[in-house]
């Protein structure tokens, strides 16, 4: 099929390498300008430097919904539209111009996690399993029609970085098998259940702002879903900010207020967590790995050689 592809970042660049792999023709890439968001610095092989090479027309757009644009894809005279990690809101008129209309490939298990950083966002809410859904695009932003889906387990020591290889190896094949469906026209796609639905916003400094009221738990896996390369859970001793690299739930009990560093545990600083942390009935959150404000990696023993003091959300002092 003549394919017209919105793609961006490593999720299209990859797409893209398999669809020149394949018996399908790639007719055009939309795909966005480079950003300054530094999530977009992250996953960022360059798709249309790849269109290039192989002469395929690049057009890049931030919003793709004007006329000049949909000209193109008309002239380009597609059978079907593929997006992959398309970051705006496609119209209608511009998504349903390919003879099958437009197949968006999205990072979640909708209807859940619709919107932006799925997969961070699922692993900070403790998800057993991610994934991958290939749905027909409608007017409703990632509500389509599901053709379908691909998921892989979450393991307990796994970041976000580990989950984007896991699915990332999901989009190819997931993607062609929707494609030759979409072809031979012997599918029936299923409608998502919306009452089931959740949508999510870009992850920005403050979704990362550690909150020392939560459980352990669910800090250690907030620093999991944000450890290297993306941009850190992180806290304040005093004025310095640390960025929180490593971290687990502390073996013993610890009770107090939270945020005080309190006690080693092996090469880490155990930290009060947790709600009602004055009770004693809640684990503590160990600071293994850290980086200093100077840019430097410490062990959390390193780090805190005197135990005392807090540690908050903002800067104080």
């Amino acid at each position: 099929m003549r394919i017209v592809l919105f793609g961006y970042q490593t999720w299209g660049h990859d797409l893209l390498t398999k669809l020149l792999a394949s018996d399908h023709e790639v007719v055009l890439l939309v795909t966005h300008p480079d950003g300054d968001d530094p999530y977009e610095g992250i996953w960022n092989d360059h798709v249309g430097e790849l269109a290039r090479e192989h002469g395929i027309p690049v057009v890049e757009r931030e919003i793709p919904n004007d006329d000049e644009l949909a000209q193109t894809i008309r002239d380009a005279d597609a059978d079907v539209a593929v997006a992959i990690n398309w970051r705006r809101w496609i119209a209608p008129e511009i998504f349903s111009i390919p003879r099958l209309g437009t197949l968006n490939t999205h990072d979640a298990l909708l209807p859940k996690y619709a919107g932006f950083a799925p997969l961070n966002w699922a692993l900070v809410n403790g998800e057993e399993r991610v994934g991958i859904t290939a749905h027909l695009m409608s007017a409703g932003l990632d509500q389509g029609d599901v053709v379908g889906q691909a998921s892989v387990e979450v393991g307990p020591t796994d970041t976000t970085a580990d989950l984007f290889h896991k699915t990332l190896a999901l989009f190819g094949p997931l993607t062609l098998e929707s494609l030759e469906k979409m072809e031979s026209g012997d599918y029936t796609p299923v409608p998502q259940d919306l009452s089931q639905a959740s949508f999510f916003h870009k992850r920005t400094d403050e979704e990362n702002r550690i909150d020392w009221s939560w459980p352990a738990d669910e800090l250690e896996r907030l620093v999991r879903a944000q450890t290297d390369p993306y941009p850190n859970a992180f806290t304040h001793r005093g004025t310095e900010r640390i960025g929180i690299l490593e971290a687990s739930v502390s073996k013993q009990v610890y009770g107090g207020t939270g945020g005080r560093i309190f006690y080693r545990e092996g090469d880490g600083v155990a930290i009060v967590a947790g709600p009602q942390p004055h009770k004693g009935r809640n684990r503590g959150l160990v600071i293994q790995k850290l980086r200093a404000p100077d840019g430097t990696v410490l062990t959390g023993a390193e780090y805190f050689t005197r135990m005392g003091g807090y540690l908050t959300p903002y800067p104080v002092g």
